[in-house]
């Protein structure tokens, strides 16, 4: 390119270049969103060569067609006209051939169909049309055109030039930037496929997303699409029946029987008889046939809840149904075969039931072929808040309530109890709490009195006053990533403290301040 002046004065052509090649490469680099940034460059551009117009095409490889895709000068009604095919008029040509076309005098040619219907002359005079292709590594990605009052005194081979730069950076801009949508948009399908696998791993009747449940539910996926006996172990209260239905809502019985058997509410005379079943006439009273628990459950899951329960001389009997899936009814001779998945839970110690002679040890190791322990709630109290809110939804519908929300000193208190009782126990505080309420809003003062103090529930976390300082610490860190979306420094500046004080808390706490982006 040349630098000599082009007219006398203080001010040379060719730094007013430089100087335009510079504002536009630094419009480019700063640009956001490059297709609402390409006017203002246009205009820079015009406003150098005082020009009338300016405007780029694309050219889609797909479609071999061109259409404009940012300008100044035009009105979008001329936008949405500007589609050309390849070869088609001056841009189709520029496209194909790859080289820069200059019509002097457009109205006097035949190649300037005007598709996007433009004035041919201004104030009387005539119009020039340059063109010029954007090329990047000698490939064309469309074309910059513009349309300046002809004058026979000006070389358009500066113009071509200097069009061809700009092009080119444009042309790179482009691509770099198109590469980084490429490459959002395909994080972003990746994390939309993880969220696919999430969504179908988490359950519908179970609540909670602490990073112990989410490993639960890729447990309870995995198994569920077994045969494999499964042992559901745990406090009382957790909701082991929940998970006894998820695993046979994604099991391959999903369309057959779950059959829910409580052992420790059978007595023991009447236990065999539920489990197996009867003939008529096996005892007095057996006035009729009579199908059993397992009988009903063929084809489909059954669930035996409190095992642990179960009397050694129904282990026994039990044991041939765990390994052979067959049995008689009392009082009959017919084998019965049965297909059916066996999901048993409990909350005792079956080990400590063993050495005591309580317990089966042959029986143990027929159901622990696949256990699954559910911490208490105590152990994932970060599924506290979410539980509440489910909750105050579920009373909300049951009992006409209108409750909005629960006050975060209700739930700080809430996170220190022990909860002996689990998700149970923590249901039937919360439905207590919307009964006692008179603004719609639970208080820390309609929580049980139970919970008013540590010392009434014997509650007390151990080791004094420092742990609990430290769960209000951790809950009030939370409350800021979800007030923030997971922004350290904004949850910082909220917390009134350093963002280094925070990221030493992160890391001390074990928090995932990714689970809180929205």
């Amino acid at each position: 390119m040349s630098l000599k002046c082009k007219k006398a004065g203080d001010e040379c052509y060719g730094f007013n270049e430089m100087s335009l090649l510079f504002d536009i490469s630094q419009r480019l680099l700063n640009s956001n969103e490059l297709k609402k940034d390409l006017s203002p460059i246009l205009a820079c551009l015009v406003k150098h060569l005082n020009a009338e117009r300016s405007f780029i095409t694309i050219f889609n490889r797909q479609t071999n067609r061109m259409m404009i895709e940012a300008a100044y000068g035009l009105s979008a009604s001329q936008q949405a006209r500007g589609k050309y095919d390849l070869g088609e008029g001056i841009i189709g040509k520029v496209v194909e051939l790859a080289r820069p076309v200059v019509i002097s005098e457009i109205s006097k040619s035949k190649l300037f169909i005007n598709k996007i219907k433009t004035e041919l002359t201004k104030d009387g005079h005539e119009l020039t049309f340059i063109c010029v292709p954007l090329l990047l590594d000698n490939v064309v990605m469309g074309a910059l055109s513009v349309v300046r009052i002809y004058n026979s005194n000006i070389s358009v081979n500066e113009d071509i030039q200097l069009l061809s730069i700009v092009g080119s950076m444009i042309a790179k801009t482009a691509r770099y930037k198109q590469a980084k949508l490429e490459e959002l948009e395909a994080l972003r399908e990746q994390n939309r496929e993880l969220q696919s696998q999430l969504d179908s791993q988490k359950p519908h009747n179970i609540i909670g997303n602490s990073g112990k449940m989410c490993d639960l539910y890729a447990l309870v996926s995995r198994v569920a699409q077994t045969n494999s006996t499964v042992l559901l172990r745990g406090e009382s209260g957790i909701g082991k029946e929940l998970f006894a239905e998820e695993i046979h809502a994604k099991s391959k019985q999903k369309d057959r029987k779950l059959i829910k058997v409580n052992c420790s509410a059978l007595p023991e005379s009447l236990i065999e008889s539920e489990l197996f079943g009867h003939e008529k006439g096996a005892y007095t009273g057996a006035d009729q046939m009579r199908k059993g628990r397992f009988e009903l459950a063929d084809g489909g899951t059954i669930f035996l809840d409190e095992i642990g329960d179960l009397p050694l001389s129904t282990q026994v009997k039990l044991l041939r149904v765990l390994q052979e899936r067959e049995f008689e009814r009392i009082g009959g001779s017919k084998t019965i075969k049965v297909d059916v998945r066996i999901v048993a839970a409990t909350n005792r110690n079956l080990e400590e039931l063993i050495e005591n002679g309580d317990f089966r040890e042959d029986f143990y190791y027929r159901i622990n072929v696949f256990p699954i322990f559910i911490p208490p709630l105590r152990h994932r109290r970060d599924d506290i808040p979410i539980l509440v809110d489910h909750f105050i939804d579920k009373f909300n519908r049951k009992n006409n309530f209108q409750i909005k929300r629960i006050t975060t000193s209700a739930i700080n208190m809430l996170m220190v109890h022990r909860w002996p009782g689990n998700i149970r126990e923590l249901e039937n505080v919360i439905e207590r709490s919307c009964i006692m309420t008179k603004d719609n809003v639970i208080h820390s003062y309609d929580l049980p009195p139970t919970l008013q103090t540590a010392d009434s529930t014997n509650s007390v976390m151990e080791g004094g006053m420092m742990v609990v300082v430290e769960q209000l610490e951790k809950q009030l860190i939370r409350d800021a990533l979800t007030t923030t979306a997971g922004n350290v420094t904004k949850a910082a500046e909220l917390l009134c403290i350093t963002e280094r004080m925070l990221g030493t808390r992160v890391k001390k706490y074990e928090i995932e301040t990714w689970r809180f982006k929205v």
